[in-house]
């Protein structure tokens, strides 16, 4: 039961993580915004839902163009599934294509920093 506990705080911590990463994006880059907390709160859940259901299946879709741009396809991918949680996702603004992909960029940056300083490995 106290694995189960443990697992269910780690991945709290992850979200509450995700979300700060989330919200530093705005201050890189004033083409993401947030109009609230909450609004990145969903955005983080919902950017983690879909980077786990839906972005496996459109890496595999997109293998041939991954391998002809030798893996920077994936970074379109990425700025791909930002871009459309921005829009599922009611007052998290993202300007553009472009800005989606440079804040997913920055998004993953963030959250690997915050991650490696916050969670300890088991």
């Amino acid at each position: 039961m106290q694995h189960q506990e443990e697992h269910t705080m780690r991945l709290l911590i992850t979200w509450l993580i995700n979300t700060l990463a989330l919200l530093a994006v705005p201050y890189l880059m004033h083409s993401v915004q947030f109009a609230s907390f909450g609004a990145a709160l969903i955005a983080a859940l919902v950017l983690g839902f879909v980077n786990t259901l839906i972005r496996p299946i459109l890496l595999l879709l997109t293998l041939p163009a991954t391998l002809l741009t030798l893996g920077l396809f994936i970074f379109i991918i990425n700025g791909l599934m930002f871009w459309l949680v921005s829009h599922l996702v009611s007052g998290f603004y993202v300007a553009s294509f472009w800005s989606a992909v440079g804040g997913a960029i920055l998004y993953s940056i963030v959250s690997w920093a915050l991650s490696t300083l916050l969670l300890k490995k088991n």
